[in-house]
């Protein structure tokens, strides 16, 4: 980038401070545009003369250099003032980031709790069903207190040790999203336990299943069947539950039946497949697409919402998806996003009052990850001009933002 005299900059330039480090300016971001003659008081204070700026970003022409030979008259100086100030805003940036920081862990302690919780109840269900309904019970119950505790909520990306998902990583990836689309349409909490229990069980037949044949993209007739046939499996795994309601129950028997009548194992239609169960329908598919057995065929969250819009949408209750996609916004948690100061981050948590500005991880390859920049788009004056394909990204930057390469997802009150 070519380089400017600082007393030619004004508001409109947009300017980069890599050079020094995130640590050496007291600016929230490296690269920005200039917004007022306070910001142009704080470099002057570092002692920079010349900045790099970005003619195709700015706004505005620097000013024109001045005459030599004509004196300019001494003005105040105000510069120590502005840097002190700034210095004292990043600090309190540099505070809610830790926050912020704090919360993500405090959250991915709750989901790797819960993923213990939920390998418990699968590991119980034939030795000990009354303690496996037990925990799952209370396992849910938890999660649909803390949503309807409020009105709105946030759907978090949550981090975890191993890029093996399993069956409970998936079942609770189902059972957030699930209840994340029953709050938006406004379940009563019965329905809501019912859903979640329903979501958190769909898939136990799977344990009966050889996992050769569950990681198979491309399996023969038999196998097919044989996949196919984790449903009844499932049925029959909670058969030991007392009294286990019937949605709970049609969730587990109906979650791979489609509204265009072409699932399984009924080949149920439109409203004959029950309600809970065309929900947890959604919510199934969009992890099974971020979240394959094979990380290399994985979709970005965008994608994946693209492809049951576009191409799958007769599958799916019409009214059901378009809420579903609506919740989790415009940019998913998971989704790589170009941002408008040139830099690349990854949306890790909605924003329910203005999904347009959600709170992204920045990459910075000069901050270590365990203290990658979090910025609140709200807060900056930046707005993501796209989503971006990890796959066409540079392996290092994923491997930055995403190192486990799976997605999975909390959902909590938004005044929790």
């Amino acid at each position: 980038m070519p380089r400017v005299s600082v007393d030619r900059l004004r508001p409109g330039i947009f300017i980069s401070l890599v050079e020094y480090g995130w640590m050496g300016h007291p600016f929230l971001l490296n690269r920005f545009c200039l917004a007022n003659g306070k910001q142009i008081q704080a470099i002057r204070a570092m002692g920079i003369t010349e900045i790099e700026w970005d003619p195709s970003r700015s706004s505005a022409e620097p000013l024109p250099p001045e005459t030599p030979g004509t004196p300019r008259p001494p003005e105040p100086d105000f510069t120590a003032n502005a840097l002190a100030s700034m210095q004292d805003e990043k600090r309190a940036r540099i505070e809610r980031v830790r926050q912020q920081r704090e919360g993500l862990a405090r959250r991915e302690r709750l989901f790797e709790q819960n993923t213990v919780a939920a390998s418990d109840v699968f590991r119980s269900l034939l030795a000990r069903p009354h303690d496996a309904h037990r925990q799952a019970s209370a396992l849910v119950g938890g999660l649909v207190e803390n949503l309807l505790a409020a009105d709105d909520m946030v759907v978090h990306l949550v981090g975890q040790k191993s890029r093996e998902g399993g069956l409970a990583f998936h079942a609770l990836n189902v059972t957030a999203l699930s209840l994340m689309l029953g709050k938006t349409l406004r379940l009563s909490e019965e329905e809501m336990r019912h859903l979640g229990l329903g979501a958190l069980l769909h898939d136990v037949g799977k344990q009966d299943i050889p996992p050769r044949v569950l990681r198979s993209s491309k399996r023969t007739g038999p196998e097919e069947d044989f996949y196919r046939a984790h449903v009844g499996y499932g049925i029959k795994a909670v058969s030991g539950f007392t009294d286990l309601p019937v949605p709970v129950k049609n969730v587990i028997a109906c979650h791979h039946e489609f509204t265009d009548g072409t699932g399984f194992p009924n080949r149920l239609a439109g409203e004959r497949i029950p309600r809970l169960a065309r929900i947890a329908a959604i919510a199934n598919r969009y992890d099974n697409l971020c979240n394959p057995f094979d990380l290399r065929e994985a979709r970005a969250p965008a994608d994946a919402l693209r492809q049951m819009f576009r191409s799958e949408a007769a599958r799916y209750d019409a009214q059901m998806l378009q809420l579903f996609i609506k919740t989790l916004g415009v940019y998913p948690p998971g989704t790589f996003v170009a941002l408008s100061n040139g830099g690349v981050g990854m949306v890790v948590e909605t924003n329910p009052a203005d999904l347009l500005h959600p709170l992204v991880m920045l990459h910075d390859p000069d901050i270590p990850r365990s203290e990658a920049l979090l910025i609140d788009l709200r807060d900056a004056d930046l707005t993501v001009e796209s989503a971006l394909s990890p796959a066409k990204l540079p392996v290092e930057l994923v491997e930055y933002l995403a190192p486990r390469g799976r997605l999975d997802y909390f959902v909590e009150s938004s005044k929790s």
